[in-house]
């Protein structure tokens, strides 16, 4: 199997989470929306690394 996949899901995450911090700190954005979503973007992360779809 290979790790294709989950390498693709860590460098989307760290691309969408650097983008939503560099939101807060041009404030565009508040913390807590920050903070939504990065905690969804490592949500789908945990849900690539498991292997899991969106199609269930």
């Amino acid at each position: 199997m290979s790790d294709e996949p989950i390498e693709t899901a860590v460098e989307q995450f760290l691309d969408e989470a650097a983008s939503a911090l560099d939101d807060y700190e041009e404030g565009y954005a508040d913390a807590d929306a920050t903070l939504s979503v990065i905690r969804s973007r490592m949500d789908e992360l945990e849900r690539a690394m498991r292997g899991d779809t969106d199609d269930d």
